[in-house]
């Protein structure tokens, strides 16, 4: 007979709330035993179950936030082989295992050692077993179970914002959706009613209302007007246990604001607006701003202000400001206070955004009446016209009278007016006019053909006020007269050939007039009554402003009369005529078989080897410019000579200007010999300066003889007042002023000039003692001593 030991593991029923042994399905009938046991088969390893009933004894429930200070008991594991003699041991290993879940080796109970959290872990899986404490080996196979932590209602909802804002239209119908609002309980929604939630409103009635199963918060209140109040705040309420007393519970905020619409037509503050405007206002100009309330915002209180009837319709204007929302009445034309000084017109303020679901509460539109009182103001004075245009013919007198310029005060009083002309329009003064009547008249002659137009300004200003006055543009024609007679169109200047045969033409002549003529000049050309009967050449008059000059005879003779000079009249046909005589330059000339010219007897015009007259005037000019440069370049040359020529490297003085040139010292005998300062009588008085060229050559001049013993210093003192005195000495002063160094120097002379006279030897062993920045010099000089030694 096969023997099957069991394993057993026990859970006590019989304290309350701590925990709990449920059968994984559903039971059929009957209830459990105080005492449940998995049983498990030594060799099948699977949970035994009862023959009649589907018990399955693995899964068991513990509730979570035990409150109380001992462990909390599970379970008790027991095995049928377990005798009690202390020789099995119960092992406990899975989730938590020793650390959430202890057992006591010996007697099998199970503990929890910490408060559980379902909704940190809310299922552990554990496996117990029974060993032999003797030999380790397992008296029975491994049991797994599964622990389920039994919730408790500890967590309320959560709302997925803690502020919630949201905005609907003003006027809205009730019902309308506003927001919806969210709560999450982290409870077991499948055990209870501790997840379920139910939203509730606290605050916001009777203005909106929510949905408690969904919590969509909804309008309550018909025709919520934005301009009453415009922000609401609505505190929602979500409680779980399905909303029963002891239920958890969270709130949160919603601010709902209501959007503006256009539900609010302008409306004028008051009937009727008062302005004033002088009548001096220009056009466009801005006379005064109204204003009309609306009580919604931004597009919905845009308004557009119009004129819409009065008396001033034509004359005032209105705009809107679009950043203020005001109507600007501003003048269309200019006023005039003595013409009319009230004017009413009718305004109308409309919405330019209109919602037709409002046009039950009226008319989006309102109007008002504006009254404009025009001003009087002292108004400069007002001419007739605009601009004046004249016409005056150009042989007038002076002090003709050309015409009348009139303006008048438009102001009540009538104020006179005097009259003047803008010297600067008229600068020659060739207009004036009258002060008192504006009679323009001239007061210089006038000439078309030097000016056509004259274009002035004449002031009118008020005699008791001048500072009101005003200007007119006045335009000026000068007429034209015939004043000016014809002439020739060039300088005629031609030859004739003195084999030319008779009745030839040799020069066509025309002629201009600066005189204006409407219908076309007409000249006529005729030769002077004293060259008429005379002249060796006819002219024709072609009778179309031109003339022809032809020979009379057969042949011409250049020695006999080289030159003719033929005078020839032409007239106008205008009234007065005028006319004029001008004079033709025929030469004669020697010309080929052709007719062409070789040569004339003066200066020819036209010849291939000559010269004409400009190109021999430019030749003239050249050699003109030619002389006057060679004798400019003489002059700077004898110029230049007479300076001083401080060129020569032996001139001696040259030493002495270039001061900036380190000598030679005693070896450089070249350069100037001390000793004739030493021995002023050594000095040729004779010698004459080379650097100059002397202009006026002056009796040389005897100069004291110095003692041997003269000092430098007075032998140039010396000779620098002999040399300011004397008028042939140029003004160099450059020996005078570095010749003498001086008294009082530590290192006394250092000039080697002064060696050269001297007849004893110097110790310069002192220079070693100057420091290092004379120890070159100290080394020149001391081996020359050493020379001398040896």
């Amino acid at each position: 007979m096969r023997t099957y030991h069991c394993f057993w593991l026990l859970f006590w029923a019989g304290q309350p709330h701590q925990s709990f042994l449920t059968p994984l399905s559903k039971r059929t009938s009957g209830f459990p035993e105080k005492e449940k046991v998995l049983v498990l088969s030594g060799s099948s390893r699977q949970d035994l179950h009862r023959s009649k009933r589907s018990w399955m004894w693995n899964q068991f429930f513990l509730l979570e936030e035990y409150t109380g200070t001992d462990y909390q008991y599970v379970g008790k594991l027991h095995s049928d082989q377990d005798k009690g003699d202390g020789s099995l041991k119960y092992i406990l290993s899975g989730d938590g295992a020793g650390d959430l879940f202890i057992i006591n080796e010996n007697t099998g109970d199970i503990q929890a050692t910490k408060r559980l959290d379902r909704e940190e872990k809310p299922v552990y899986i554990l496996r117990a077993q029974a060993i032999n404490r003797r030999t380790g080996r397992p008296v029975e196979p491994e049991s797994e179970f599964i622990i389920k932590i039994h919730d408790i209602n500890d967590n309320e909802p959560m709302f997925t914002k803690d502020v919630y804002n949201a905005s609907i239209p003003e006027m809205s119908d009730v019902g309308t959706f506003v927001v919806q609002v969210t709560a999450t309980d982290a409870d077991d929604p499948t055990y209870g009613n501790s997840a379920k939630v139910v939203y509730s409103i606290l605050q916001g009635q009777p203005y909106f209302s929510v949905e408690s199963e969904t919590g969509i918060i909804k309008t309550a209140l018909l025709n919520m007007d934005r301009e009453n109040r415009e922000q609401y705040q609505v505190v929602i309420q979500a409680k779980d246990m399905g909303g029963q007393m002891g239920g958890l519970s969270g709130t949160t905020t919603v601010n709902i604001t209501l959007t503006d619409v256009n539900d609010n037509p302008p409306r004028f503050p008051q009937s009727t607006y008062q302005f004033r405007a002088p009548e001096s206002t220009p056009p466009d100009s801005p006379v005064g701003r109204i204003k009309a309330n609306d009580a919604d915002v931004d597009e919905n209180a845009e308004i557009e202000y119009s004129i819409t009837e009065g008396d001033g319709y034509d004359m005032f204007g209105i705009t809107t400001d679009k950043d203020t929302q005001e109507g600007i009445i501003t003048v269309k034309k200019a006023l005039d206070f003595e013409n009319k000084n009230l004017y009413i017109l009718k305004v109308e303020a409309t919405n330019t955004h209109v919602d037709p679901r409002f046009l039950y509460l009226g008319p989006f539109k309102d109007s008002a009446t504006v009254r404009i009182q025009v001003e009087d103001v002292d108004e400069p004075p007002v001419f007739s016209r605009p601009a004046y245009i004249m016409e005056v013919k150009e042989d007038v007198p002076i002090n003709s009278v050309i015409g009348t310029i009139t303006a008048q005060d438009p102001d009540a009083a009538r104020n006179p007016v005097k009259y003047s002309v803008d010297r600067h329009t008229d600068m020659d003064r060739v207009f004036n006019i009258n002060s008192g009547n504006g009679s323009i008249f001239t007061s210089k002659p006038l000439d078309r053909e030097t000016l056509l137009w004259h274009n002035i300004t004449v002031i009118a200003a008020e005699i008791n006020n001048p500072k009101q006055s005003s200007r007119v543009p006045v335009f000026i024609k000068v007429l034209d007269v015939n004043d000016n007679a014809p002439e020739f169109a060039m300088f005629y200047e031609t030859f004739v050939c003195e084999n030319a045969k008779a009745e030839q033409l040799i020069q066509t002549l025309s002629a201009v007039d600066k005189d204006d003529s409407y219908g076309g000049h007409q000249f006529s050309f005729s030769l002077a009554p004293e060259a008429a009967s005379s002249s060796n050449f006819t002219l024709q008059d072609n009778r179309d402003n031109t003339a022809g000059i032809f020979t009379r005879k057969t042949r011409y003779n250049r020695h006999e009369m080289s030159t003719y000079f033929l005078p020839v009249v032409i007239s106008d046909n205008d009234y007065p005529i005028q006319s004029s005589t001008e004079t033709v330059t025929i030469r004669v000339c020697a010309c080929d078989h052709r007719g062409k010219m070789l040569s004339c007897n003066a200066e020819a015009l036209i010849h291939p080897t000559g010269l004409s007259t400009g190109a021999l005037i430019a030749i003239l000019l050249c050699i003109i410019i030619l002389l006057v440069t060679v004798v400019l370049f003489a002059a700077l040359r004898r110029q230049r000579k007479k300076e001083p020529l401080i060129i020569s490297k032996e001139d001696i003085r040259d030493n002495i200007v270039s001061y900036n040139d380190e000598g030679g010292g005693e070896e450089d005998t070249q350069a100037f010999d001390i000793g004739t300062l030493r021995n002023p009588e050594a000095i040729d008085d004779n010698k004459l300066r080379r650097d100059i060229v002397p202009e006026t050559l002056f009796m040389p001049r005897r100069t004291a003889t110095a003692r041997d013993n003269t000092d430098v210093r007075d032998f140039i003192n010396q000779r620098l007042k002999e040399n300011d005195t004397d008028p042939t000495a140029p003004p160099y002063d450059s020996l005078a002023t570095y010749a003498y160094e001086g008294n009082g120097s530590v290192a006394e002379s250092l000039s080697s000039l002064e060696s050269v006279t001297t007849d004893g030897d110097q110790d310069y062993d002192y220079l070693s003692d100057w420091g290092p920045r004379f120890k070159k010099l100290a080394d020149m000089y001391g081996a020359m001593d050493s020379d001398k030694d040896s």
